[in-house]
């Protein structure tokens, strides 16, 4: 039983790092691509199409948002009586708003994604290790009981090999969560930064279109 309580916490051991390495590569580097596509958005006075931020800045969630709400604008003001060199008069501000709160959303779930797998084996594995150590004892002193003999050295090795699950439960666990935490942290910064560049990106297009 101890053997099949390895093997399980060593799979769930290794889909663990699976996932951390993936949200590492998804999310590393993510708060220096988004301040210097703020850092862009915020220099020029008009708006730039999101492909050209794309391949200046690279992937990053507020790309997703920006042409979200760069799409619902052209939708609105495309060709509509010109004025000024501006194409149009926005018609709906609350409308691109919408959109990009939409778009924040589907990142924020893609982002997410894989995170409730990090924070199950984070709190089941303790307890699959903590069952094997108890299964082990308990087979231990059952042993005893048939050898006729109460020696420390007749229960020492089962009760080691017992001990052994408890200590892979956590090596399996702590990675675990302290990586949930990390990026979840991580996630929760983004999403904030996405909410407050919609309204920002709002605020930029009114004055643009309805000035």
């Amino acid at each position: 039983m101890a053997r099949v309580i390895l093997g399980i916490l060593l799979l769930l051991s290794v889909f663990s790092w699976a996932l951390i390495l993936q949200k590492y590569s998804q999310l590393g580097g993510l708060d220096s691509k988004t301040s210097k596509f703020l850092q862009m958005f915020r220099a020029g006075r008009g708006l730039s199409d999101p492909n050209t931020l794309r391949a200046g800045v690279g992937v990053t969630p507020l790309i997703s948002v920006y042409a979200a709400g760069y799409r619902e604008l052209e939708s609105q003001i495309g060709g509509a009586n010109p004025r000024a060199g501006v194409a149009g008069k926005l018609r709906n501000a609350s409308a691109v708003g919408v959109e990009m709160q939409v778009a924040a959303g589907e990142e924020v779930r893609r982002l997410e994604k894989g995170m409730s797998s990090l924070a199950t084996i984070a709190s089941v594995s303790p307890f699959i290790g903590l069952f094997g150590t108890v299964w082990g004892v308990m087979d231990a002193f059952a042993g005893l009981g048939d050898a006729g003999a109460a020696s420390l050295r007749a229960v020492a090795p089962g009760i080691a090999e017992a001990l052994v699950t408890t200590a892979a439960g956590l090596f399996a666990a702590v990675p675990a969560l302290i990586a949930y935490n990390h990026y979840l942290h991580g996630i929760r910064g983004v999403a904030s930064r996405m909410n407050d560049f919609a309204a920002e990106f709002v605020s930029k297009v009114e004055t643009l279109y309805n000035s």
